[in-house]
């Protein structure tokens, strides 16, 4: 656990870097996200969406795709270690797309869905 923090601390570190802001609320956004569309099919097993949108705002994407940035990994990375966490089990394979938008807050907006088991390719590509 205490490697996941390291790895967890670093992943903020250049977010924030990125971003200007505290990275930890797009984390905790991606989480709450994934926590607030969790469906408990048993009491063993919680089912949450697979398919997630980061739309962000086009400076922000714009930037990132310069840097090279491969920050769709990365929240791909916090959202699976949210989910072993919480003992959840996806709908199919996990998948965070990130593209540029016009966010309300100007900084980004999240969505989900749960998408049928299908090949993790087929969905598009995976991050930046």
């Amino acid at each position: 656990m205490r490697w996941e923090r390291v790895v967890e601390d670093c992943e903020s570190a250049l977010l924030a870097k990125i971003f200007r802001t505290d990275p930890v609320q797009l984390f905790d956004a991606l989480r709450q996200e994934c926590d607030g569309h969790a469906v408990v099919c048993s009491q063993s097993r919680v089912l949450v969406p697979n398919d997630y949108t980061v739309e962000l705002a086009k400076e922000v994407h714009d930037e990132l795709a310069e840097r090279g940035g491969q920050v769709g990994q990365q929240l791909t990375d916090v959202l699976a270690r949210h989910a072993v966490d919480r003992g959840y089990e996806w709908a199919g394979p996990l998948t965070v797309h990130v593209t540029a938008a016009d966010v309300p807050n100007g900084r980004y907006r999240i969505s989900s869905a749960a998408l049928a088991h299908i090949p993790a390719g087929a969905a598009g590509p995976q991050g930046m």
